[in-house]
């Protein structure tokens, strides 16, 4: 079974990030962004992919998450999305990559729709598995369909301490329940699964969690550090770049009836594809149809 070996380390922003880098360095850059609960070998099948094509291929793990550490003891363990979004611009930067196809899903996809929405001179391309995946935290306390609140029951259990404490007390199991429910028609085994979760080890994943879970729904402060990346967002800025999104049509955790809606927030090119026998962790679990939309959007931004 592929591991992402070797990795490297480099310092960005408030972070010192562990990635792994595959492909010529002088071709064009992608960087592709894993979720919850997941890690970088979701990208274990796609990354020699598009590295065969010539790209220059980084995973880096996300806070809170395998190699990458906080560098100061003092900064805040924030799980918001203004975090991950200056956390990814942060390694573009360390990395000198002026411009890259930024692909992703779950808190990594909302990383690269953040980069591509506010500062679409960075993004050649975007692409995104559920879509337009920005918070908008402003209507979180509005409910959703019954059948779409059960879906999230992870997310309320971590708004109260007995979920800090139960994802404390056996992470493993918590997040193996979560790849079962949010992928019914994939089949991975025991390897598979601690092949990732040694990444949830992290001495900051469950305080970086629950900040994440409990500030989408204004349950708590975020860090000042990002207060004008989050004004920013709050007003759902249009993502101009080339995108192509995707939905699993067994994603456990999308909303009923997909994410095609999202459509207007796409003022750029774009194209929504449905892939078949796929659920949340679409990368790993169909990494052919993940590359193919990486690289018909790497060779179209090819100078």
């Amino acid at each position: 079974m592929a591991t992402m070996t070797p990795l490297r380390q480099v310092r960005a922003g408030v972070l010192e990030v562990g990635y792994h880098e595959s492909g010529p360095v002088d071709g064009p850059p992608v960087v592709l962004m894993h979720g919850f609960p997941y890690d970088i070998h979701a990208y274990a099948e796609v990354a020699p992919l598009l590295a065969a094509k010539g790209c220059r291929v980084i995973v880096p793990y996300m806070r809170g998450y395998g190699s990458t550490r906080f560098l100061d003891a003092a900064t805040p363990r924030s799980g918001q999305q203004g975090a991950f979004g200056a956390d990814l611009l942060a390694l573009l930067d360390a990395l000198a990559i002026p411009r890259a196809v930024l692909a992703g899903y779950d808190w990594g996809g909302r990383a690269c729709c953040i980069a591509a929405a506010l500062w679409p001179e960075r993004c050649a391309g975007l692409v995104s598995l559920n879509s337009y995946n920005i918070q908008d935290i402003a209507a979180a306390a509005k409910p959703l369909a019954p059948e779409n609140e059960r879906r999230y029951w992870y997310q309320y259990y971590f708004h109260g301490e007995r979920g800090r404490a139960g994802l404390e007390q056996d992470r493993r199991a918590l997040c193996r329940l979560l790849w079962s429910l949010w992928s019914p028609t994939w089949t991975f085994d025991d390897a598979t699964f601690e092949r990732s979760a040694t990444a949830f080890d992290h001495p900051d994943f469950v305080e970086v969690v629950i900040h994440s879970y409990r500030h989408r729904f204004g349950l708590v402060a975020g860090d000042p550090a990002y207060g004008e990346i989050e004004r920013r967002l709050a007003a759902l800025p249009p993502i101009t770049v080339p995108a192509i999104t995707f939905d699993g049509a067994d994603d456990g955790v999308m909303m009923i009836g997909g994410t095609a809606a999202h459509a207007r927030h796409f003022t750029g090119p774009h194209q929504h594809r449905v892939v078949p026998g796929a659920g949340h962790n679409l990368p790993q679990e169909k990494p052919q149809d993940f590359a193919r939309a990486v690289l018909d959007l790497a060779t179209s931004s090819r100078p």
